[in-house]
């Protein structure tokens, strides 16, 4: 039986050679991506900058938003960017683009998830890793996982993405890596393995808040999460699994995701780990970026 939730933690990285976050506060926060230095919203810097104007200025491109969605809005360019660079991250080659969009193809806050999750899979012993990355987007959490030699197999719901991922795929030389890029809403993908009877070791989940399949399949976190989450505990694989669900939803708590996944997995044991998400600014500042909670078996 699992130890019940007593604490919070916080998972928290300082970035690496080719990202750094730099400064933060008044509800931005300025970043460098390989040698691209941009501009973008951060809804919960809410301190001071700790560095000068002169510094916020070097910014090759900022992003203003429109109304009160920050994902959305306008990149302003004051200084040459390529169409897309490489940002090499622990010798996965993501190549980031600015877009209509405040992403730009990668989220180097996630860097302890992978981390974790290239652990985990370590621990599988006697046959090859299976991950299962929902929500996948541009896909480093699955170039990682291929690279340590998993078989992976990546969903999401956007051409977009699927398509950048495989160009990721390329620039990173893992071309004969085992990735199936399946373009597919999550829910539904899931439910289907479940039926086929398939398992993995390890399952990635970090949904939207609000999204839509490539159908029109309407998603909304907190309807539809509950039964993805049913369909991915049938599909952990026995013995050595582990699970990472990372929410960036504001209103969510993490103490609820926490019992939910609790129930979820409710007579399998195993460890979790509960908490925030956050990445340190070189300027000082700790910025929270998402809730999440990891779950891991104990074999």
């Amino acid at each position: 039986m699992s130890s019940p939730l007593t604490s919070l933690s916080i998972a928290s990285s300082s970035g690496f050679a080719d990202y750094t976050l730099l400064d933060c506060g008044a509800g931005r926060k300025l970043e460098k991506f390989g040698k691209v230095l941009v501009d973008r919203p951060e809804a919960q810097a809410l301190w001071t900058p700790r560095l000068g104007k002169a510094e916020w200025a070097k910014a090759h491109a900022v992003f203003s938003a429109s109304g009160e969605d920050d994902e959305k809005g306008k990149w302003r360019i004051d200084k040459p960017v390529p169409g897309e660079w490489p940002v090499v991250v622990d010798g996965v080659t993501m190549l980031c683009k600015l877009s209509g969009l405040w992403h730009l193809g990668l989220f180097p806050e996630q860097r302890p998830h992978w981390q974790w999750m290239l652990g985990e899979i370590a621990k599988v012993k006697g046959e090859t890793p299976r991950v299962l990355n929902l929500f996948g987007y541009t896909g480093c959490a699955s170039l990682l996982a291929a690279r340590a030699g998993a078989e992976v197999t990546h969903v999401d719901a956007s051409k977009k993405a699927i398509a950048w991922g495989r160009e990721n795929q390329a620039a990173s030389k893992l071309d004969g890596a085992k990735i199936r890029w399946i373009l597919d809403d999550a829910a539904k993908f899931t439910a289907r393995e479940v039926r086929r009877g398939r398992t993995y070791h390890m399952i990635l989940v970090d949904p939207p808040k609000f999204g839509r399949g490539p159908e029109g399949e309407v998603w909304d976190l907190f309807t539809h999460v509950p039964a993805l989450l049913a369909d991915c505990a049938r599909l952990l694989a026995p013995g050595r699994a582990g699970l990472v669900l990372t929410v960036y939803a504001i209103r969510a708590s993490a103490v609820a995701f926490d019992q939910l996944l609790r129930d979820t997995l409710a007579g399998k044991g195993g460890v979790y780990d509960t908490g925030e998400l956050a990445i340190r600014a070189q300027s000082g500042p700790l910025v929270p970026t998402s809730l999440f909670v990891r779950w891991a078996s104990t074999p």
